[in-house]
């Protein structure tokens, strides 16, 4: 049976972000204040800007940690586990409420189109509380698949 190769693969920044598109899930790695990371699954779009959006609440890890520091990274992964992924680099923000709820309807459409009753959904994310960390993307790796290096393929 052949051995699948290793991919990487440069992409421009629309490259990068037709990636990105399909593709929400996302392991999310922030700064803890002793320094070390703190990595957080989560489900993440892309606005139309361009942007990694995540939904979150105001007072968890990922969230204190990028008002701290907003240097971030991201891994985001393909549905299947041995799919192709990419890293990215980036300088987060937090939006809380009431400038987060736009962009929050914007990151539902970005992930899963339009809500039935946009109206209730703004009523839930506020009864929820809810934030937004956004991420302008500063660098990325190449688009990665795992397999065997080229010379061990045969």
């Amino acid at each position: 049976m052949a051995r699948s190769i290793a991919t990487n693969t440069r992409v421009d920044r629309d490259g990068l972000v037709d990636f990105l598109r399909s593709r929400h899930r996302v392991v999310l790695m922030t700064t803890r204040a002793d320094g070390r990371p703190q990595s957080s699954p989560v489900t993440a779009g892309v606005d139309t800007a361009g942007r990694l959006v995540i939904s979150t609440y105001p007072d968890r890890a990922k969230a204190t940690n990028v008002r701290r520091d907003p240097r971030v990274s991201a891994c985001v992964l393909s549905d299947d586990w041995n799919g192709p992924w990419v890293q990215i680099d980036g300088t987060a923000e937090v939006l809380d409420l009431p400038e987060a709820l736009e962009p929050l309807v914007e990151y539902f459409r970005c992930i899963s189109g339009e809500h039935p009753d946009w109206d209730e959904y703004r009523a839930a994310m506020v009864r929820q509380g809810k934030s937004l960390i956004r991420v302008t993307i500063d660098a990325w790796g190449p688009i990665a698949t795992g397999g065997f290096p080229a010379r061990l393929a045969d």
